[in-house]
């Protein structure tokens, strides 16, 4: 059964950093793009970036470029979202999800396999 299970959300005051973890289990994950997705309250979901299978290429919304860094280990099926100087507007539920055989990497519906998502919340 594919899965893909988010970590590392939690409470943290603007400026500071966070880890999140996507753990893969289920399906080929070395193959497939993955995406990180958030959902901020009373807002629809928003690509926020992604990482190719090999790692080569990676991109990031504006919003927050050279904040976050995203990474992956295929080895252990792992996916990562490195959050640093975290803003209250980053204020969201974030999703990884996997996605494989288009270029639409901003685009949900393309998306084969979802977390469930883990709470971030910054405080001012």
């Amino acid at each position: 059964q594919a899965q893909l299970v988010e970590s590392g959300g939690g409470l943290v005051q603007a400026g500071g950093s966070l880890r999140l973890s996507c753990a893969a289990s289920g399906f080929p994950f070395g193959s497939y793009y993955l995406g990180w997705f958030r959902r901020a309250p009373g807002k629809e979901r928003e690509f926020v970036g992604g990482i190719i299978w090999s790692g080569e290429e990676v991109r990031y919304i504006d919003a927050v470029k050279g904040r976050f860094t995203i990474s992956r280990d295929n080895d252990k099926n792992m996916g990562y979202l490195e959050m640093n100087r975290l803003k209250p507007e980053d204020t969201a539920v974030y999703f990884c999800g996997a996605l494989v055989g288009t270029t639409e990497y901003d685009e949900e519906k393309e998306y084969s396999y979802w977390g469930q998502g883990t709470q971030v919340t910054v405080s001012p």
